[in-house]
């Protein structure tokens, strides 16, 4: 791979893989992009494209655009199709900002209608971080209890659509991604999903690929959050002889989630991001304090729990609490119990409690996004109805907890990073 490395993105959310590739000094071609949850998308667009508008998109009219999107399968929530009439009722501002996502990011929108007709050749590394929501163990509390099984029309049986899209590209004599990154739950791992988890590493042999997967927490990564994850690298190998495969098995060999690690924190770059710099709690800036009123909740008895059963990060005084070098996972709510964390604050409202959580801009920062990436996706925040904004405070945190942590997929890409150089020697 030379210095430009052309992805392809499917379930791309807020584009967490597209930053870490940036962040090791590649210059991204993003040749395809597949989000069908409209905020992550729009998101996605203003981090990597821009947050504003097109020229040519904010002069079109409501109905030139509703004709655009007709065709498209989107998602307000990530989970559900959106019904085409709720579309319509959202303000002009607030869908110029969908078409525009999808065609700067050039989104498939939805995989599953996605052929490999249309995916593009010439990509060196393809990701997929398909939903976890059948695989983990809040998921399974909640009831989401078909994992990957095919065909079971679960969200995380949407893996075998990457196998379906990847035969057809090779059916139809297109050139397979150099590389293949999967991203999701250890629980993959599990007596209940091994064996699926197995099928689906021996399709991938059978389309040319061998793969190599490593659990790793975005913690051993100079992150301040713990998120266990699992990773696996594919190489295609067809198109190389058999000195280069046998190159490409003696890279992973015995390579160990520990050896992941260490080259990385041994590499340039790597820095240690201790909590306090990342957390915003100087509250003599007027963004700052508002961001944190906005996460103050009502003084009640459950609230109350919620501040004395959690990591207490920030203790009265504006103290940070020495005793936490991690927070705990960033999930899809923060108003919960359990949370990632806590913080001492006194907003000063009448009926609020003395605490709030972790801000909208925090958990991205915690993902490993800038302060940058975050105020140019509420640039531009469009009302959809009236009092309604495109990113309230719960769409923003809940892209966050569904995204990837940034330096933890650093630390996977390095390894591809480090095979290229091997290979090109």
């Amino acid at each position: 791979m030379n210095q430009t490395c052309n992805i392809v993105e499917l379930f791309s959310g807020i584009g967490s893989q597209a930053k870490a590739l940036k962040n090791l000094g590649y210059k991204v071609n993003t040749l395809g992009t597949c989000e069908w949850d409209l905020h992550a998308f729009i998101a996605y667009d203003a981090i990597h494209s821009s947050p504003e508008l097109p020229e040519t998109i904010a002069r079109m009219g409501k109905a030139e655009i509703l004709k655009k999107l007709e065709s498209y399968t989107l998602s307000n929530n990530g989970k559900e199709k959106m019904e085409f009439k709720t579309l319509r009722s959202y303000s002009e501002e607030s869908i110029r900002r969908i078409i525009a996502a999808i065609e700067r990011n050039k989104n498939y929108v939805d995989v599953s209608s996605l052929t490999g007709d249309q995916m593009p050749e010439g990509v060196d590394i393809l990701t997929y971080s398909f939903p976890c929501q059948d695989l983990s163990n809040v998921g399974a509390f909640h009831g989401y209890n078909k994992g990957i099984d095919k065909n079971s029309g679960s969200r995380s049986s949407l893996l075998w659509q990457v196998g379906r899209i990847l035969q057809e590209m090779r059916d139809g004599g297109k050139a397979l991604p150099r590389y293949l990154l999967m991203e999701n739950v250890p629980t993959l791992l599990a007596e209940r999903h091994k064996d699926n988890f197995k099928k689906w590493i021996e399709d991938l042999k059978g389309l040319g690929y061998i793969s190599y997967y490593f659990q790793l927490n975005a913690s051993n990564f100079g992150l301040p959050q713990n998120r266990p994850r699992l990773l696996m690298i594919s190489v295609f190998i067809k198109d190389y002889d058999e000195k280069t495969i046998e190159k490409i098995k003696s890279f992973f060999d015995k390579k160990s989630s520990k050896d992941i690690v260490d080259e990385y924190a041994s590499s340039r770059y790597y820095h240690k991001i201790d909590i306090k710099d990342l957390l915003r709690i100087d509250y003599n800036n007027a963004k700052y304090r508002e961001e944190a009123k906005e996460c103050t909740p009502n003084d009640t008895v459950s609230r109350r729990e919620i501040w004395e059963e959690n990591p207490q990060l920030v203790l009265k005084g504006n103290v940070v609490n020495p005793k936490y070098d991690v927070i705990r996972t960033i999930t899809t709510k923060q108003d919960r119990n359990p949370n990632s964390g806590n913080l001492y604050f006194d907003s000063g409202i009448k009926g609020r409690g003395k605490f709030r959580y972790l801000t909208p801009r925090e958990c991205f920062l915690f993902m490993g996004f800038t302060d940058k990436d975050f105020d140019n996706v509420i640039k531009n925040n469009p009302e959809i109805h009236k009092n309604i904004k495109l990113f309230p405070r719960d769409k923003l945190i809940r892209m966050a907890g569904n995204s990837i942590p940034v330096k933890l997929l650093e630390g996977i890409f390095y390894q591809i990073k480090l095979l290229d150089e091997v290979l090109e020697k």
